[in-house]
């Protein structure tokens, strides 16, 4: 793995999927203190094991650990920060009552070197053997976005006088995190930020403006955040990011066209690849792609096979879809994945756990019939 990794893959995944009964049974023991927290590792090891030998034998160039050791896609890293307070609230959003979990920042920002996450990386490539392993953490503006300018425990004591104080310290806490994963010999790490939507969403940029910003402004604040945060990034490493409209138990948050945040979000150089869902008319077309800058490159991941719902798509379809974004992108630009995880949360999307590994390969059948390096890692 001395070299740098042909990441993002011809056919790849965003990372997390469905959580076995066994994962979901070790967890109430341990929230139930009928087991410690050691053992709840141990079986997190084995199910981990266990989804790294089913993502090998659907012939992926690299494997994630499920998702398998946290409750949230987000929370259970921002957690570990020091300045990040967790806190818990009721919600009946989407028809669902459920104990859900917030933050905000309470003191500055910087990364904690014993965060959890480090450890669990080397688990997981423990486990991986020779086969890379694909580290998912969420990306720096999911704190700027939730953890400031919408809330309102933030807004009452506020820790930095503007944004700008808290662009430095938030970008040297990233900085110091990628090369915390460096260091443990991670080479392909994914940032999940999916605040990006909240800057096209009319709902959300009306919540924005209540909290007294501009989403406008914001657009670029988001792009000079991930821009700093990417600064002196290790070469041997590569780094993409993922950016979908919200996947909660098959359910969406956004809604919009790329159009507004496209022109700042693809020209980020520090990425190797733009994981963007592609999955349904909200979408929006292809046209945006056309700020990826040409003198790079970067990929663009075409999330085109949904993991909202179990229906297989028609292989003709997306691949027709795939020529439509080449008229824009060029097709050696371009990968394939689904539009998200399939568990972006503990409780899953409402589909079978069959299904997960049938739209993996379907994405991956696609691919080799569409590039002709899909198998090269």
């Amino acid at each position: 793995m001395a070299d740098k990794l042909k990441a993002p893959f011809r056919y790849d995944i965003v990372g997390s999927f469905l959580r076995p009964q066994a994962i979901h049974d070790a967890r109430a023991s341990w929230k139930a203190g009928d087991i410690t927290f050691e053992q709840l590792h141990k079986v997190e090891d084995v199910e981990v094991a266990k989804v790294i030998e089913a993502q090998k034998q659907v012939g992926l160039h690299a494997v994630t650990d499920g998702e398998f050791r946290r409750r949230w896609w987000h929370l259970d890293w921002l957690a570990g920060f020091n300045g990040i307070k967790v806190y818990d609230f009721k919600t009946a959003g989407f028809g669902i009552e459920k104990v859900m979990q917030g933050t905000y920042v309470d003191s500055p920002l910087s990364f904690d070197p014993n965060h959890p996450f480090i450890e669990g990386f080397r688990r997981t490539q423990k486990l991986a053997g020779d086969t890379p392993v694909k580290q998912t953490i969420s990306g720096p503006n999911m704190i700027t976005l939730d953890s400031v300018v919408l809330s309102a425990q933030y807004a009452a004591n506020p820790v930095y006088a503007n944004l700008d104080e808290l662009r430095h310290d938030l970008a040297k806490t990233y900085q110091d995190a990628i090369k915390a994963f460096h260091d443990a010999g991670c080479r392909y790490l994914q940032l999940d930020d999916t605040s990006w939507g909240a800057l096209f969403s009319p709902r959300f940029r009306a919540k924005i403006e209540a909290c007294g910003y501009d989403p406008d402004e914001l657009i670029d604040v988001f792009g000079d955040i991930t821009d700093e945060a990417l600064e002196g990034r290790p070469d041997d490493m590569v780094i993409t990011t993922h950016m979908c409209k919200g996947n909660f138990m098959s359910h969406w948050l956004y809604e919009g066209t790329y159009e507004t945040i496209a022109r700042r979000l693809l020209n980020i150089r520090g990425f190797d690849g733009f994981f963007l869902e592609y999955d349904d008319e909200r979408s929006g077309s292809f046209e945006p792609l056309r700020h990826l800058p040409a003198n790079t490159d970067q990929r663009v991941v075409l999330g085109l096979v949904t993991t909202k719902t179990a229906e297989l798509e028609d292989p003709e379809r997306i691949r027709e879809r795939i020529a439509e974004a080449a008229k824009i992108v060029p097709l050696e630009r371009l990968c394939l994945s689904p539009q998200c995880g399939f568990s972006s949360t503990e409780e899953g999307n409402s589909i079978d756990p069959s299904v997960q590994w049938e739209k993996l390969a379907l994405v991956r059948d696609i691919a080799r019939s569409v590039w002709d390096d899909a198998d090269e890692a």
